[in-house]
């Protein structure tokens, strides 16, 4: 269905909220009508509790019926969320037809094959036993009977869903894998999914690997919108997504919600950031003016510290951060994005995607990621921003910055960049993780900071 989008400032009662029964008309002139799919912006819960007041993306203001909205939950990490929970990966025949017996017609599993590495095969219960079709790639694409072929394995079960089309029945119902959560599901459950039909594509302003970054339009509101259009790369964008619906704080990039498609297209819907990277941002800046930028800088990492120093409180490590992920508004407010490795604290994970310059010591050797490697990660932006967005230990080889750091180097002050700020920034760089500060005291560094340059000012 169709949902009304509300985010919730300056109230208790705070977090994004939906719509996904009614339109409301509104029955006075201090009423704020709208449709099912509008997007609006609670400002204060009223003193009678049924109501709300908000304004709508013209700047009209007006109360709403609290009846009418369903909070957002942030989507459950307790089970594993997949955008093909039918899949089972590397299971035998035998053990296929063992999860789906006894066969009830229609249910069905797809499974890597045993005898042809590289191709898959669909399990289907029909008629009291178990049929196996082939799945196989034929240039480039996923075929049973080669007369239709598929880019990816959800259309195939999306085409097989609607049409039996050779098969012995159509695909009725799937068999998940224990501990998985179907990704769709849980993310309507939970009130972040998003109708297809209110999200207008307009030009590409990004690419990479994944897929595009788009400007959009949803339902009157400017977005963007990364595109995922491969399965196993929107799988891995799924934990980004799951992340985002937990965090809410002014200084980390809004998730409004999720679109996944059946053909296996995954939509992340986010805020708009008109200026858009940190790192495009500072270098666009004039230099010659640095007196000026300094309160220019201060404020940008402010930012950052602070949407740090909530995930820091709310025990998530980011693990990528550096200006690059750092977005910028319109009003020139920083906002922290790309939470596709963000875990909750003390994990671990594979480090061979890890960025080299910007990773902490011990988490690029043991594995070890926490609150403190983030801060390491800090010090790194600081210094871009101080340089303008030079790639940090320049002139170094890539494969000498690991052991020149353990053994104590630290990169020079900038040019320009006030004492204060650089011995803030070696104070992250501590080798010894426990020695260097939470991002609870930084911020007060940086009050401190401000304080200073106030008075300088006086």
């Amino acid at each position: 269905c169709c949902v009304c989008i509300i985010e919730t400032r300056h109230s208790s009662d705070s977090g994004l909220r939906l719509l996904f029964q009614y339109n409301f008309k509104g029955t006075s002139e201090q009423d704020l009508p709208f449709n099912k799919g509008d997007v609006l912006t609670i400002i204060v819960v009223t003193k009678d509790p049924n109501w709300y007041k908000a304004k709508n993306t013209a700047g009209r203001e007006g109360t709403i019926p609290a009846n009418y909205v369903q909070k957002r939950e942030g989507v459950k990490s307790g089970g594993k969320l997949s955008l093909m929970p039918w899949f089972h990966g590397k299971i035998t025949r035998d053990q296929a037809e063992r999860l789906l017996n006894p066969p009830e017609t229609g249910m069905f599993l797809v499974r890597e094959s045993t005898n042809y590495p590289g191709d898959y095969t669909l399990c289907v219960g029909c008629d009291g036993k178990v049929e196996h079709y082939r799945i196989i790639y034929h240039n480039g694409k996923l075929t049973i009977d080669e007369e239709v072929f598929f880019e990816n394995l959800m259309q195939l079960v999306e085409h097989y869903t609607k049409d039996a089309d050779g098969l012995c029945t159509k695909l009725i119902k799937p068999k998940l894998e224990e501990g998985t959560v179907a990704a769709q599901d849980e993310f309507s459950r939970s009130g972040w999914s998003l109708n297809r039909k209110d999200l207008k594509l307009q030009q590409v302003i990004g690419k990479g690997e994944f897929g595009d970054v788009m400007v959009g339009d949803y339902r009157g509101t400017k977005v963007a919108v990364k595109c995922i259009k491969n399965d196993a790369t929107a799988q891995a964008f799924i934990a980004e997504a799951s992340v985002m619906t937990q965090l809410r704080h002014d200084n980390l990039v809004q998730l409004l919600g999720v679109i996944v498609e059946e053909n296996g297209s995954l939509f992340i819907v986010t805020e708009y950031m008109a200026k858009h990277t940190l790192k495009s941002r500072i270098e666009s800046l004039n230099r010659n003016i640095l007196h000026i930028l300094n309160f220019v800088f201060l404020r940008l990492y402010r930012d950052v510290c602070e949407a740090m120093a909530y995930l820091e409180a709310n025990n998530f490590v980011h693990r990528d951060l550096a200006a690059r992920n750092v977005l910028v508004s319109e009003d020139n407010i920083a906002k922290v994005s790309d939470f596709g490795l963000t875990k909750e604290a003390s994990s671990t994970q594979d480090t061979a995607k890890l960025p080299v310059k910007w990773t902490s010591p011990e988490a690029l050797r043991e594995k070890k990621f926490s609150t403190k490697s983030d801060v390491w990660s800090y010090g790194i932006l600081l210094w871009e921003i101080y340089s303008f967005g030079r790639v940090p230990y320049p002139r170094i080889p890539l494969k000498e910055v690991v052991p020149r750091v353990e053994k104590g180097y630290k990169m020079d002050c900038p040019d320009g960049c006030p004492e204060v700020v650089y011995n803030i920034m070696k104070q992250c760089w501590n080798l010894d993780p426990a020695a260097r500060p939470s991002f609870q005291m930084l911020k007060e560094w940086l009050q401190h900071i401000t304080q200073g340059m106030g008075r300088k000012n006086e």
